[in-house]
C-alpha cells in the first residue's frame, strides 16, 4: 500500500509540475544554443548560422507529417538560401540515430541540414512543457537570435505547411509574401518487408 501510494503522489507530482509549465511561453526570447549531432558523427551548432533567419523543424522519423514536411522544406532552402535563411532540423525520437541515414535519404535527399538530438534538450528549447506534445515541431529565429515564433503539431499552421511556413519566413524577412499556389503532397513512408 505504501508503494502504492508513493507512486500515486509521484505521478500526481509530475502532473502538477507539467501542468504548471507554461505550454505558450512568451516570445521573443533569445534562443539558447543547440547541439544537433549530423550523420558524420559532427555536431553542428544552432549558433553557426546566427545572422540568418532559421526555420528549425523537429521531428520524429516514423511521422508521415514530418516525412511530408522535408520535401518542403528542401524546396524552400533552395528558394530562400540567397535571402540568408537557413531551414534546419532535428530528429527527436528514440533511435533517431540508427535511423537518420534512412530517414535523410528517403525524404530529405540533401535540401537541408538534418541531424539527430534527444528529445528533453528539443522541449527544453521551445519551453514546452514534456508531458504531451504533438510532432513536428517548428521555431522561427530571426537574424538577432530571437525565437519569434514557434508551432506545435496539433496548430492549425500546419494544415498547409507550405503556405504558413513562407508566409511566417517572408514576415520575419520583412516581405509581403509572395502569392503562391498551395500544393499539398502526401508522402508514404516504404513499406518494409
Amino acid at each position: 500500500m505504501k508503494i502504492f501510494a508513493a507512486g500515486l503522489l509521484l505521478a500526481f507530482t509530475g502532473i502538477v509540475s507539467a501542468a504548471t509549465t507554461d505550454p505558450n511561453p512568451p516570445l521573443p526570447r533569445k534562443a539558447p544554443e543547440f547541439v544537433i549531432n549530423m550523420q558524420d558523427g559532427k555536431q553542428l551548432l544552432l549558433s553557426s548560422f546566427r545572422g540568418k533567419v532559421i526555420a528549425f523543424a523537429f521531428m520524429h522519423y516514423t511521422c508521415p507529417h514530418c516525412k511530408a514536411l522535408c520535401p518542403i522544406l528542401s524546396t524552400m532552402q533552395r528558394d530562400y538560401a540567397a535571402k540568408g535563411v537557413q531551414f534546419v532540423g532535428a530528429i527527436i525520437e528514440d533511435g533517431s540515430k540508427e535511423n537518420l541515414a534512412e530517414f535523410n535519404k528517403l525524404y530529405v535527399k540533401g535540401g537541408f541540414p538534418v541531424g539527430w538530438a534527444p528529445m528533453p534538450a528539443a522541449l527544453e528549447f521551445l519551453k514546452h512543457p514534456d508531458l504531451h506534445y504533438y510532432i513536428p515541431m517548428m521555431a522561427f529565429i530571426d537574424r538577432k537570435g530571437m525565437i519569434v515564433s514557434q508551432y506545435i503539431g496539433d496548430n492549425p499552421f500546419f494544415g498547409d505547411q507550405d503556405k504558413n511556413i513562407r508566409a511566417e519566413v517572408d514576415k520575419i524577412l520583412g516581405e509581403k509574401p509572395a502569392a503562391t499556389k498551395s500544393v499539398t503532397k502526401t508522402i508514404q513512408a516504404p513499406t518494409k518487408k
